[in-house]
């Protein structure tokens, strides 16, 4: 197995559980490759996708030691490692790609660009992530990588042979798939309830998701970060939305629903300005852990010269391997621009660009998973950035046209990927150091998962673009019009790339003042917070993520925080921690449920079949429903973590 050579440690390792092995890669890519067909489709209809790690890791444990009977618990953590690559690539390439299609550059996809560009940033992902790995998972005590912890506790409630932790695990899984059902499924309850306030004659949009993988993000996130996210929503849907109604319909003619959705486009820049300040915030803030990660990468040659070699459980790829593939993907990456652009300055252009950028946002990425999740780590907006970054530098340069724009979205796609891929790997990897499993086998996994799942892409993309239609369905008869995948971020980039190559004005005084946010948002807490030494800081990303995000997602979230903040507040440290984690058990299943419904609901609607008028319902009725399950999540959160358990997973 690459990664070192063989020595005491390694003859050693012989003993540990079986891990790295061909049953549990097969397994693996075959969850990925299922678990990125259907995050396409579900994140071109409702601009998101779900986590494949948590699901992977259960599917994985009812495969190996239900039906077949064996199984370790490093083996099924291989299994999740493998399968969440095709998840995260999957985010990466439908927020980029097809904004090439939806700007008209292309009528349909390129497979090979398609397959390069998720590759390639899949592969970034992974390898620049690598040195990062302990300085930020590993030695870093504020970084907690919630779904990382989450999925550990899943495959340790798996060893489990008392079976308690393993029963909570299932049947909150269970509740989490059963509403999932009911609100996207046969659509009897309403997966968000919404309400328009009126403030004399400006309407106010409010609402919470129906979702209880968002209330257990909260939970395990905690307050203080979900109030963040509450109120980076409250500064952009209470406070500017009001402001932007105004200035889009002053006479009050628009529709609610058009107007909430035209406001909600506009909000958006706030966001993406307080991300630029927070972005370069975070860089700022882990230099250190930057500048530890490549001291690991570049001088780690004379270690192993004198025949030094770390324990199995804290081993990494080989240097000689990673700098290989570095160098290798960037070339075939440089390949790629100069066959889109025609143009081998632009192309080399674009190829440190991709570089910068990549190295970058990965960096960022790893530190805002850490501290926020994956889940709500604002990928988009970071791609927003360098978006913004390459189109500036290469209208600097003089380029411009349908090259351009392709030099543009492929840095763009690249990046995406690879930012993608890099809050995956953080997660997987912080499971893995909680497992004891082996860092350069979960990373030779990661690699497999972006290999194999790199190839489906393109045909699914196709596929669903010639079926539906993909931001637009103008290319198709008339009789299949009408039903469209919106492709949210997509639409979002193709914007900005007719705002810097048309004809299109980009809000850029919204963008500064989210950026004038985020600059307050870091003097408060620098300044005030931090010399007080207080519980409660502010982070600007978190804040700009909730300024991002549809306001009833950071609501859902809320709910989660507060019901940690109620359920634990009041308890000895001792009580407390078997509290908090007696409720990450609970909220591993809650999103593990939701997570997996999403995926099997996706495959009906994917094949023409719907279920949501199987049992029509009143809007009341629905409604009502919702809002009981989702107080009745909030309340099974506060019920369950009273009870008397040891603070082990079972």
């Amino acid at each position: 197995m690459p990664g070192g050579p063989p020595s005491s440690t390694s003859r050693a390792s012989a003993s540990r559980p079986a891990e790295f092995t061909p049953l549990a890669l097969g397994l693996g890519v075959l969850i990925g490759l299922a678990m990125s067909v259907a995050n396409v489709y579900l994140g071109l209809f409702a601009g998101m996708t779900v986590s494949a790690s948590i699901p992977a890791a259960v599917i994985s444990m009812g495969v190996l030691r239900g039906l077949l009977g064996r199984g370790t618990i490093l083996e099924n953590n291989i299994v999740q490692t493998v399968a969440s690559a095709g998840e995260s690539l999957a985010a990466g390439i439908i927020f980029t790609m097809p904004a090439l299609v939806i700007a008209g550059v292309w009528a349909d996809f390129s497979y090979w660009t398609v397959t390069v560009v998720a590759m390639a940033g899949g592969l970034l992902g992974v390898l620049f992530m690598i040195p990062l790995r302990r300085p930020m998972i590993v030695e870093d005590p504020d970084l907690i990588y919630p779904e990382g912890v989450a999925c550990a506790k899943v495959l340790q409630a798996g060893e489990d042979s008392g079976g308690g932790g393993m029963r909570l695990v299932f049947g909150a899984l269970g509740l989490g798939l059963l509403i999932k059902v009911l609100t996207d499924g046969i659509a009897v309850a309403a997966g968000a309830l919404a309400a328009v306030a009126r403030l004399g004659s400006t309407r106010l949009f409010l609402g919470v998701t129906v979702s209880p993988a968002l209330v257990a993000v909260g939970w395990i996130v905690g307050f203080n970060i979900a109030a963040l996210v509450f109120v980076g929503g409250a500064i952009s849907w209470l406070v500017a939305a009001p402001v932007m109604e105004r200035v889009l319909d002053p006479n009050g003619a628009m529709a609610t629903a058009e107007l909430a959705s035209a406001v909600g486009k506009e909000v958006k820049f706030l966001g993406v300005g307080a991300m630029i300040v927070g972005g370069l915030w975070s860089i700022l803030q882990i230099r250190h852990g930057i500048r530890s990660g490549l001291r690991q990468t570049f001088g780690g040659y004379r270690a192993a010269m004198h025949g030094a070699e770390p324990p199995p459980t804290e081993r990494d790829l080989d240097r000689r391997w990673l700098l290989l593939l570095v160098l290798a993907t960037t070339l075939i990456v440089l390949l790629l621009y100069q066959h889109l652009t025609h143009t081998f300055g632009e192309a080399v252009l674009s190829t440190v660009l991709m570089v910068v950028c990549s190295f970058f946002f990965v960096a960022v990425a790893a530190y805002i998973v850490g501290l926020v999740g994956s889940s709500n780590s604002p990928v988009s907006g970071m791609t927003i950035v360098s978006v913004l970054l390459t189109s500036g530098v290469i209208v600097l340069f003089g380029y411009s046209g349908e090259a351009a724009i392709l030099a543009t979205m492929g840095v763009a796609g690249v990046v995406c990927c690879a930012t993608c891929t890099s809050g995956d790997v953080c997660q997987d990897l912080k499971t893995g150091h909680l497992v004891g499993a082996t860092p350069y086998r979960q990373q030779w996994a990661e690699i497999l998962g972006v290999l194999t799942a790199s190839f489906v892409m393109a045909p699914v993309l196709q596929l669903l673009h010639h079926s539906y239609g993909i931001g637009t369905d103008a290319h198709l008869p008339a009789e299949l019009q009408g039903h469209s995948l919106a492709a949210p971020q997509a639409a979002l980039f193709a914007s900005l790339m007719q705002g810097f190559f048309g004809t299109t004005e980009l809000p850029w005084d919204l963008i500064g003042w989210g950026a004038g946010i985020g600059v307050v948002i870091i003097a408060v807490d620098q300044l005030v917070l931090l010399p007080r030494r207080s519980s409660f800081r502010l982070f600007v990303m978190p804040t700009a993520v909730g300024m991002y995000l549809p306001f009833g997602l950071s609501v859902a979230m809320l709910l989660g925080g507060l019901a940690a903040w109620a359920a634990t507040r009041h308890l000895p440290p001792p009580a407390r921690t078997d509290a908090r984690e007696r409720g990450v058990l609970l909220g591993s299943g809650l999103i593990a449920g939701e997570a997996i419904a999403g995926v099997l609901l996706a495959i009906p609607v994917a094949l023409g079949v719907h279920f949501r008028d199987m049992l029509p319902v009143s809007d009341g009725f629905a409604q009502a429903l919702g809002a009981v399950l989702l107080v009745g999540v909030v309340l099974l959160f506060l019920r369950s973590t009273r009870s008397s358990t040891p603070s082990s997973p079972a």
